[in-house]
């Protein structure tokens, strides 16, 4: 393991008071106190971040949901992302800056005076685009990764199942933050939710899903690496890319057809509406003749229901819904 010691102004004693002041249950500080948290296989040293800049609602929301709002100076949202007045958290929202919606980059992080950031690995997080933690490291800026895009990350490369990359993300945010109870409470509560709807899940041969994401000459879909893959399997489903060790892919239709999926779980976000997608699958002469499509078993599955965050033991929930309605 390498270890980096990420650099941040002012004292754990003054972010105590402002975490209590917002409900947070602060339990370890001290003046330039730092904690030793995993990032994607990096040991980081962390001091108690003062401005966070998150990027997409998942990010936000893990924040969130720790009830760290005073915490965040401000969040990026690209126009993928449905509106944040549509989020279960659009109160929190209400009182957040908004940074811009265009892709996460250098020059916006530095005038936001961030001094930590959330993001993935290639959503956020980006070589080509001159964004990485290593960049941030060296201007003082600390930065934290979804445990599950490290699957991606080129110099520490991790595979995890999705959901425990999650519970991962929020034990070790609540760490950072000094949140820890408040972490393993929400933890212990989407587990709780999580054996729910395995126990709910239909007897009998699993229904076959399809993950349609986007693409007209080749489509994108999910592989074992990302959140629908967990939503399915929990749910009592499989999804029929589950063999492929990939995160966000594309694939054949050939492939699809050949999977004959029972249902389709369209993802739906802002720019890509999902009645425009499932107009397109019944008049696309390779699926319209699928049994998901002859039978219009087609999901729809958020776009906050489908990357890292709090919001896929939502989408996990309503699907298993879905399936105990259709079987």
């Amino acid at each position: 393991m390498n270890t980096r010691t990420a650099i941040s102004t002012g004292t754990a004693l003054a972010l105590a008071g402002a975490l209590a002041a917002c409900g947070a249950d602060v339990e370890s500080g001290g003046d330039g106190a730092t904690v030793a948290v995993d990032r994607c296989g990096e040991t980081i040293e962390y001091t108690v971040p003062e401005r966070a800049v998150t990027y997409e609602a998942g990010s936000t929301d893990k924040l969130l949901v720790l009830g760290l709002a005073d915490r965040i100076k401000g969040y990026v949202m690209p126009p993928a992302n449905p509106p944040v007045e549509e989020s279960p958290y659009a109160a929190e929202y209400a009182e957040l800056e908004f940074l811009g919606d265009d892709l996460l980059n250098r020059e916006l992080v530095v005038d936001a005076g961030a001094d930590f950031v959330v993001a993935g690995w290639n959503s956020g997080f980006s070589d080509e685009r001159g964004i990485t933690p290593e960049i941030l490291d060296g201007l003082g800026i600390q930065s934290f990764m979804h445990t599950e895009s490290c699957f991606n990350y080129p110099e520490y490369p991790l595979a995890t199942t999705p959901l425990e990359g999650l519970y991962t993300d929020l034990e070790r945010l609540g760490r950072i933050f000094g949140v820890e109870a408040k972490a393993a409470e929400v933890i212990a509560d989407y587990r709780a939710r999580v054996a729910a709807v395995e126990a709910a899940a239909p007897e009998g041969e699993p229904l076959k899903v399809f993950l349609y994401d986007s693409g007209t000459d080749q489509p994108y879909t999910a592989g074992n690496q990302v959140p629908p893959n967990d939503i399915f399997t929990k749910a009592g489903a499989v999804n029929v890319f589950a063999d492929l060790d990939e995160r966000w892919t594309q694939v054949g239709w050939e492939s699809v057809v050949e999977s004959q999926p029972d249902v389709i779980a369209i993802l739906d976000y802002q720019d890509q509406p999902a009645e425009e997608k499932i107009a397109f699958l019944k008049a696309n002469p390779n699926t319209k003749d699928l049994p998901a499509v002859l039978n219009d078993r087609f999901f729809i599955l958020d776009y906050n229901e489908a990357i890292s965050g709090p919001r896929v033991i939502d989408g996990m929930e309503s699907f298993s819904q879905y399936l105990n309605g259709i079987q």
